[in-house]
């Protein structure tokens, strides 16, 4: 029998997780079935296990909103697909080590692909892309500055503003984190407390930022705005520091900086099948090439899922938690 994590009830502690035994089921037409084995635990499946995210399932679920698994089975009418072939998911539930989806929910990935990067690509690094893709035509040597730039979508940020040949602002808390984000591409760390209404200019050479993306919220989301060349977007897509925006009206009045929202399930609602699989086939070969790496912090088998949810919350990592859904045995 497969195993899933299940969600009981919305609550402020993992306690509400149940590891079950779920009935195996074949595959309906356009269905397949994957033997899951990796799921990466986000702050949005924290946020989900809390109660307080954006969309809630229905109780009691199965959660965990990305992971890599192998296509085992294959229903009538499914083509393009094979047994065997590497994939991620893109519907919540990947917390299991048997899923069964439509066959438009699954993402090929090249053969030899990391499983552990494969397991967190489909929500950090493809937020990443899109923002540095929709919101404005970036050229060659622009600048971005980004809040959060040690999380995992700031290090992809980084990553791949680099292999573009776009230039990073990164702004941190700990100075610490200096040396290690430089290490993968970052131009230039600054701290918090550094007034990027005074120092943007200085610090990029003359040339303002063209874009903005906001993680945390409150007078840091204005630091960075305060950044911005007139006419720019500043595009929210987290609120670490849980603290409204506000913006000056000067900002919207003098400089015509557009605010953005970016949440990645409605760019994949209003996405082309052709795009979602275009953006992750982009994202796969960069992972293959090394230019694109998230680190790891730690790995729990999915009969440790309490303690990895309990990892996964806690401040200062330098990586992911991840779930080892290959390692929890069935019947």
């Amino acid at each position: 029998m497969p195993f899933a994590c299940r969600l009981l009830e919305f609550a402020a502690s993992p306690a509400a997780l149940e590891i079950q035994e779920i009935p195996s089921t074949p595959p309906g037409s356009g269905e397949v079935i994957l033997h899951m084995l990796a799921a990466s635990v986000n702050p949005a499946d924290i946020n989900v296990i809390e109660g307080t995210y954006g969309e809630l399932p229905d109780l009691p679920a199965t959660i965990g909103n990305e992971g890599y698994g192998i296509i085992s089975q294959i229903g009538p009418n499914v083509n393009g697909l094979t047994i065997g072939t590497p994939v991620i998911v893109l519907k919540s539930g990947a917390w299991t080590t048997e899923m069964r989806v439509s066959a438009g929910e699954v993402v090929p990935l090249p053969q030899g692909i990391d499983p552990w990067q494969a397991a967190m690509l489909s929500v950090n690094p493809a937020t990443a892309w899109r923002m540095l893709h929709d919101f404005t035509d970036l050229q060659s040597g622009d600048w971005i500055v980004q809040n959060a730039a040690n999380s995992a979508v700031g290090r992809a940020v980084i990553q791949l503003a680099h292999a573009l040949g776009f230039r990073t602002l990164n702004v941190v808390r700990r100075p610490e984190l200096g040396d290690e984000l430089r290490a993968i591409g970052a131009d230039l760390v600054v701290l918090e407390d550094v007034d990027l209404r005074l120092e943007a200019l200085r610090l990029c050479g003359g040339s303002l930022p063209r874009l903005a993306l906001n993680a945390v919220g409150g007078s840091s989301a204005l630091n960075i705005a305060n950044a911005l060349a007139p006419g720019s977007p500043h595009v929210t897509y987290g609120a670490m520091g849980r603290q409204p925006l506000k913006i000056p009206n000067g900002l919207l009045i003098f400089k015509n900086i557009s605010f953005c929202g970016f949440w990645l399930r409605r760019w994949r609602e209003g996405a082309s099948l052709q795009e979602i699989h275009d953006t992750y086939h982009v994202l796969s070969e960069f992972i293959l090439s090394g230019v694109l790496k998230t680190p790891v912090h730690r790995i729990f088998p999915l009969t440790q899922v309490l303690e990895a949810v309990n990892e996964a919350s806690l401040a200062g990592r330098s990586g992911k938690v991840l779930l080892d859904l290959g390692s929890c045995k069935t019947h």
